[in-house]
């Protein structure tokens, strides 16, 4: 039985992630904060679900200890998923909201790996893919917090790949460009025509392109891939 665990899977890519996933035979535990949000997609996809802030440990150490360990002794696959934007001028964010970025995108990313690694190196197996962007690598102009937080997520995948490859065990990233996602919701049609106009293949990347690209990364087939930024952004940059 092949488990895997998603992190933000109710909508967008993590729910791409996890029908794909569900395709290929994994045990699925999914996670998003909003129990009615999530219930009838765990239903769907005959998953457990798990809901708890990703950004606090002491929430995501309940939540496997109530409603993951009880189930299983391990979790072959975690894909960090769970992110959240925030656009505007850095001089008008409030801290609060500087923390809630840097906590949802990549201190979660730390504690999902945290709990789920002690098994993988039991088992001198397993697999980490994390969701970043774009952004990390060049920066977006209005998004100064997310660029940060998927720029650490990006130094973190490459280090941990190195920390862990002894006991066999594989991290990658995925840096996605821009996705059809409601993340883009609050672009208006014009934005959206000339965002596209950027992109060579000129057209947003669809949530299933990501979701093949973690397909990919968690099988044999990338068995001796670790450590790796796999940009999927159409050509953007």
């Amino acid at each position: 039985m092949k488990t895997a665990f998603i992190t933000g899977a109710s909508r967008g890519i993590g729910l791409a992630i996890a029908e794909a996933l569900k395709e290929d035979g994994y045990t699925l535990f999914l996670n998003c904060r909003h129990m009615e949000t999530l219930e009838p997609i765990c239903q769907r996809l005959e998953a457990h679900p798990v809901c708890f802030d990703a950004g606090s440990f002491e929430a995501a150490a309940a939540a496997f200890d109530a409603c993951v360990w009880p189930y299983v002794d391990h979790i072959d696959l975690l894909v960090n998923n769970a992110g959240i934007s925030y656009v505007g001028l850095l001089q008008d964010m409030d801290p609060d909201d500087w923390s809630r970025v840097i906590s949802t995108n990549l201190t979660s990313v730390f504690n999902l790996s945290k709990l789920v690694l002690p098994g993988m190196i039991r088992r001198q197996t397993g697999n980490i893919v994390n969701i970043s962007s774009i952004w990390g690598q060049t920066g977006a102009s209005m998004e100064v917090a997310y660029s940060a937080s998927k720029g650490g997520v990006d130094a973190l995948t490459r280090a941990l790949a190195r920390e862990v490859a002894p006991s066999g065990i594989r991290v990658n990233a995925v840096a996605c460009g821009v996705i059809d996602t409601t993340m883009n919701a609050h672009l208006d049609p014009q934005e959206k025509t000339d965002l596209a106009n950027e992109i060579g293949l000129g057209r947003f990347g669809r949530t299933e392109e990501i979701a093949s690209v973690v397909r990919f990364l968690a099988s044999e087939s990338a068995s001796y891939i670790t450590g790796q930024i796999l940009t999927v952004d159409g050509a953007m940059i």
